[in-house]
């Protein structure tokens, strides 16, 4: 295995390279020239990237380097690395995805992506899904989650065993933001946030950080989503529950955040990049999705594909629960100021 995940003091999480040498704070140091290809990637993948890039690298001679970090710090990233960029693709949540679309760190894919539902990719061909995903929570098996509503997560038993990914720097927690918003207003979703900082641990840039910790019982809730936490439950043994808040009428929500996918601005290895693209959009590689990482394809001829392995499915977990797809574009007009008045609101 010759793809690596870089560390530095931004990044959340970190895997050993097998044949390649980690160069402090650096990108990627494995192959030469265009044969290698830099990925800037949120967490949550993991598994399946490294199943796949092993794939691509015996198929084309190409290598594959992957820095994992926060939504959010993903961005930050390439906005810092402008002038001189050393990722060629970047996959992020949304609204990340907009603003680095909006920051001019983008360009036009350049790859088919007719096969893909229209929704699920930008009309200007900038960014695409690459693997659908929904918002969720997670609750350390002591916990009965079944029945747990919005307002049960403000009791005093959840003080100091409670924590939410921090919105505007990972993509989760900024769904948990907008999800909240959609459900009670801009008002009311500060007015809730602000009760639960009551009970909230304190910021965490990482989402997938949180799952050890409710796992070991460190903590007791956490939000999550799907793709991920489906992951860390079938693949490294993981005893939390998954759930979805409920409304004082009893319905549940989540909000759709698929990993989009884009072609980072002035990539160093575009050639590369672009039969990277290809390989990971193939319905061959998309239909891998479910069973393998979790997550649904956005392809039309996938559709009927079956989401998940033999134990339960994404489509299964979010059965009965309304999926909330916002205008992220009206999200990212918004986001500053929003983000702005949650600080404010939790006393950041």
């Amino acid at each position: 295995m010759s793809w690596v995940l870089r560390r530095s003091a931004l990044l959340v999480a970190v895997l050993t390279a097998v044949a390649a040498t980690a160069a402090c704070g650096g990108t990627g140091s494995s192959g030469s020239g265009d044969h290698k290809v830099t990925v800037y990637s949120a967490d949550g993948l993991d598994a399946w990237y490294r199943t796949q890039f092993d794939k691509f690298e015996q198929q084309t001679g190409i290598a594959v380097d992957v820095v994992v970090a926060g939504s959010g710090e993903v961005v930050n990233r390439l906005e810092k690395e402008q002038s001189n960029p050393q990722a060629d693709l970047v996959v992020t949540l949304p609204p990340f995805i907009q603003k680095a679309d909006a920051a001019g760190l983008l360009q036009p894919l350049g790859v088919d992506t007719s096969a893909f539902d229209p929704a699920e990719k930008d009309p200007n061909g900038k960014f695409v899904s690459l693997a659908g995903n929904y918002l969720s929570f997670i609750a350390n098996s002591t916990v009965d989650a079944s029945k747990l509503t919005w307002d049960d997560l403000l009791k005093p038993e959840y003080k100091g065993k409670l924590q939410y990914s921090t919105p505007g720097q990972a993509g989760d927690g900024t769904a948990v933001l907008i999800l909240l918003q959609q459900l009670r207003g801009k008002t009311g979703a500060l007015d809730y946030l602000k009760q639960l900082q009551v009970n909230n641990v304190g910021p965490s840039a990482s989402t997938g950080k949180l799952q050890p910790k409710v796992d070991k019982g460190e903590l007791l809730i956490a939000n999550g989503d799907v793709q991920m936490n489906m992951e860390s439950i079938a693949t490294k043994g993981s005893t939390f529950s998954i759930f979805f808040p409920a409304s004082a009428d009893g319905k549940r929500h989540t909000i759709a955040v698929p990993y989009f996918l884009g072609l980072a601005k002035g990539a160093p290895h575009t050639e590369a990049a672009t039969e990277l693209m290809e390989f990971l959009l193939s319905k061959e590689v998309q239909q891998t999705l479910g069973p393998d990482a979790f997550a649904v394809s956005a392809r039309t001829d996938l559709r009927d594909a079956p989401a998940g392995g033999s134990g339960p499915t994404p489509a299964a977990l979010v059965q009965g629960v309304e999926i909330v797809r916002p205008d992220w574009n009206k999200v990212l007009a918004d986001l500053d100021a929003d983000l702005d008045a949650y600080n404010t609101a939790i006393g950041g």
